[in-house]
């Protein structure tokens, strides 16, 4: 069975790649790497993702299913008081975007680790994605309803997800599970969702 940039640990041959991305008025020079979502490039979805959203506020970010570090980096990037954690099971893309993080002078605002490494019980404001679809539909919805109870009250999740990936079923399955989510912007055939957290529970 071929790899996927979603295992723990790629057994593909390691091959890094540069990737220059210019995001919400940073320029960002980052490495990827083989085994690892989108080498050599920022992807449609998460360049939709920058292009359709302003930056969050200040805070504490989680940027999930993180790859090489692209969201998560240009959140710390733009707006200097956001502390970022960012999480993949791919311990390649950990390795990446805390190597990058270091290139960029961000190392004291950004940590990638894998799930493991993330304290119980820590909360964010706001949670980034590019989620991994195509793990399927039963590990999407375990991923999803094990971190989106990390939001702080009032917090909020911002997602990239394909329509023909089923981002319109994704967002009414979230509303079902107590997520009210909207779709703030729809381009190149990918939905922007954002899901909140109330402020009261």
């Amino acid at each position: 069975m071929d790899d996927h940039y979603f295992t723990a640990d790629p057994s593909v041959a390691f091959k890094r790649a540069p990737v220059h991305a210019s995001i919400w008025g940073q320029e960002l020079d980052l490495v990827s790497g083989s085994g690892v979502f989108a080498q050599g490039r920022v992807d449609i979805g998460t360049a939709v993702l920058f292009r359709e959203t302003e930056p969050p506020a200040a805070g504490r970010v989680l940027d999930l299913g993180c790859g090489y570090g692209v969201i998560g980096l240009a959140v710390a990037a733009a707006v200097p008081g956001a502390v970022v954690t960012a999480v993949d099971v791919n311990e390649r893309a950990v390795l990446l975007a805390n190597e990058n993080a270091a290139s960029l002078g961000l190392a004291d605002r950004y940590t990638a680790t894998t799930p493991e490494g993330v304290p119980a019980g820590a909360t964010y404001d706001e949670i980034w994605s590019n989620p991994p679809i195509r793990v399927g539909k039963e590990a999407l919805h375990e991923l999803l309803l094990t971190w989106l109870p990390r939001l702080a009250p009032g917090g909020r999740a911002v997602m990239v997800v394909g329509k023909n990936l089923g981002a319109d079923s994704l967002q009414r399955w979230l509303g079902e599970q107590g997520w009210p989510t909207e779709r703030t912007a729809s381009a190149k055939g990918f939905r922007v969702l954002v899901s909140r957290r109330a402020s009261v529970e």
